[in-house]
């Protein structure tokens, strides 16, 4: 049996005591993952702060009313009232014959899990950035739990942006559609940016367009893991979708925006499934040949991580990947007229059957 040693005078640091003790149980602590009191004097020990096994338990007493003093915003006698009539009220609970671990009661730990998931799937956030956002996530867990979520967040087919200022471009391109900024009106404005684009030789790197774009910012759309700004072209005058990873230097123009009459006859639901959709069937390897121009769309469908591309000639290039063959993936290929071919034989086939029956119609 062990024996508590008694600490006589007083002892430096017992004043911080209670908050070591929670953050000790919030990192290293969960349902499967309890420590006794002893343990915790164990640890204060080695931080520099002495304890005794029972002042454990009056610090955990003291922790739970605090908390929930602080959340329901009562005071700490109304506190210690409302655990006394319903123990589940408790952030730090008692598992007998096994010890203290953190309760979470406003979420577990799948939801934890999701949202992680969530920040390693979005294309948009740079891989350091997406670590960087997990683990601030995960901090709502132990740590043992946040090993495990990272252990089996498994995302494939994920083309990561190169571009780490695409979270500061989302926040500017709110603040440049928003009608009231920093507490003032503020009148929705124009901005530019350069854009960045693929070439051939080098399908990995991102190089910058001559031309500089100005556009009138309407909406932010996320589709298939990617940030799209959709906004009124100064040049073109019409609407058109932006890449928000492919921005770089954007700023504000102080001019006001316009389009609005476009924007208002437009039908998000769609024109988001015009300019998106493109629906599963069978996976196969195709071959296709694109001319040019259309890089940026091949990889922006495509990625770059499991597809091959190639130089033709001068005017074409090819790309083999897997593709769903579907109706859809026909329709895509369709919109751009003599600008793809189908290289494949038995795809091509396909293509053509499909071709012919929508002309057998007219």
């Amino acid at each position: 049996m062990k024996v508590e040693k008694s600490l006589k005078g007083r002892q430096p640091n017992q004043k911080i005591k209670p908050y070591i003790v929670l953050q000790y149980l919030l990192k290293y602590t969960d349902e499967d993952n309890p420590v006794t009191a002893y343990e915790i004097v164990e640890y204060l020990k080695d931080c520099g702060i002495y304890a005794e096994r029972r002042s454990i338990y009056r610090d955990i007493e003291e922790i739970n009313k605090a908390l929930l003093m602080l959340e329901e915003g009562c005071s700490i006698d109304e506190a210690e009232e409302m655990i006394g009539d319903d123990e589940t009220l408790k952030t730090v609970v008692y598992k007998p014959r096994k010890g203290f671990y953190v309760q979470q009661r406003h979420y577990d730990l799948n939801d934890i899990r999701l949202l992680a998931e969530c920040v390693y799937a979005a294309k948009f956030i740079p891989q350091g950035q997406a670590n960087r956002l997990s683990d601030i996530v995960c901090e709502f867990v132990s740590e043992q739990q946040a090993e495990k979520i990272k252990h089996d967040a498994v995302v494939v087919d994920r083309v990561k942006t190169l571009n780490k200022s695409v979270l500061n471009n989302i926040s500017l391109l709110r603040d440049a559609m928003s009608r009231q900024l920093d507490g003032e009106p503020h009148t929705p404005e124009k901005v530019t940016f350069s854009y960045l684009t693929h070439e051939i030789g080098d399908v990995e790197k991102l190089v910058e367009r001559h031309r500089k774009y100005k556009v009138s910012p309407y909406h932010l759309i996320i589709n298939d893991g990617n940030y799209y700004l959709l906004s009124f072209d100064d040049t073109s005058q019409e609407m058109r979708t932006y890449r928000v990873d492919r921005m770089k230097n954007l700023s504000f123009t102080n001019e006001p925006r316009e389009g609005a009459e476009v924007f208002k006859t437009l039908d998000l639901d769609t024109y988001t499934q015009r300019v998106f959709g493109m629906f599963g069937g069978e996976k196969k390897k195709v071959q296709l040949t694109f001319t040019n121009g259309l890089l940026d769309t091949a990889i922006d469908r495509f990625g770059t991580k499991n597809a091959f591309y190639a130089k033709k000639d001068d005017r074409h290039f090819i790309v083999i990947t897997d593709i769903e063959i579907s109706n859809q993936f026909f329709a895509w290929v369709s919109g751009f007229g003599r600008r793809i071919k189908i290289e494949t034989p038995e795809v091509a086939e396909q293509y053509k059957d499909y071709l012919d029956k929508i002309r057998s119609m007219y």
